[in-house]
């Protein structure tokens, strides 16, 4: 069959370790400024901290105008009208009520506008406070993603295999792990599609998540990644994405984190180096230094099945599953 030719602008369709996916949109009529506060909590801390600043200081130096206008007429005591910068000072010390008392208004033009900058004071402060307090409380995950997957056997069975860690000390509780395999696709009618398949993992839950944990899923005949080899995979952009929730015991919030593995981040007939141990007083350690390591299988392994897993494939006999 004949497959049209789609223009792929981007070798990312679908990121999962970036912010937002790196999708162009056109005729999106989404607005950033029609929804900032999700922008607001959702940019980055300097780039916050910068755009409080340069509001906070464009309000004063907009007050400080206002005061230097009224025809000469005194309005602010032991200041220069055309010395902004005094003036700049005094707005900003009535915003944030420090009032020093060196500068004060003797006007009623000047009293008028420190209530209304006072009001405005207010409410920025109000506003920024919240958005600040917003953006600490946000619960955060510390989840570690092996920067790479491996497919081994195991227990006779070629397995997808990849790690996950919790950086913190503590425990999350009723962790999920949910495992989607994205690769383009066509119809038998030949229509494209970037089509989601659910990939079913050994253990896709536990109760309490410490240390670290394996994710496994078995690759069957006729199961996903049967017959796969690493081009076939990076043809069809394929991704695997992994997300993961749990409470968090300390914050009692429900956490999530989220990994994407590409074609070319899985390694055939490899096995990850071990990273639990025991010292000299028993006690269980885990070294994060080897927690990316990967150690390849000598030569293609023969199954106890009659099934075999090299470098390029993984096949399967039916008949030998048991």
């Amino acid at each position: 069959m004949l497959r049209p030719q789609i223009r792929r602008a981007s070798k990312k369709f679908f990121v999962g370790n970036s912010t937002y996916p790196e999708i162009e949109r056109i005729g999106d009529p989404h607005s950033y400024w029609g929804d900032i506060y999700h922008l607001l909590l959702t940019m980055p801390w300097p780039t916050f901290i910068g755009l409080t600043s340069i509001l906070y200081l464009l309000v004063n130096a907009l007050f400080a105008l206002a005061y230097s206008l009224g025809n000469g007429v005194a309005k602010v005591s032991n200041s220069e009208p055309e010395q902004l910068f005094d003036l700049f000072f005094f707005s900003v010390q009535t915003m944030a009520s420090i009032g020093y008392g060196a500068m004060y208004p003797n006007s009623l033009y000047a009293h008028w506008l420190v209530v209304i900058e006072s009001l405005v004071g207010l409410f920025f402060i109000a506003m920024t406070t919240g958005l600040v307090y917003a953006r600490f409380s946000l619960p955060t995950a510390r989840i570690l993603f092996s920067s790479v997957a491996v497919i081994a056997p195991f227990n006779g069975v070629p397995t997808l295999m990849f790690r996950t860690a919790n950086k913190r000390k503590n425990y999350i509780l009723e962790a999920q792990l949910w495992v989607t395999l994205v690769r383009d696709e066509y119809s038998d009618e030949g229509d494209f599609m970037r089509r989601f398949h659910d990939v079913p993992l050994v253990r896709s839950h536990t109760p309490i998540f410490s240390l670290s944990w394996t994710a496994m899923h078995q690759i069957l005949p006729g199961g996903l990644l049967d017959g796969d080899t690493v081009e076939s995979l990076e043809r069809d952009r394929a991704e695997i994405i992994v997300t993961l929730t749990g409470l968090d015991e300390t914050l009692a919030q429900t956490i999530h984190a989220r990994h994407t593995f590409q074609a070319q981040d899985i390694y055939w007939n490899h096995r990850f180096a071990d990273i639990l141990l025991t010292n000299a007083q028993g006690r269980r350690q885990i070294d994060f230094n080897r927690f990316h390591q990967i150690q390849p299988i000598s030569g293609p392994r023969q199954l106890p099945s009659g099934r075999t897993l090299s470098n390029g494939k993984v096949t399967a006999q039916i008949d030998e599953v048991r």
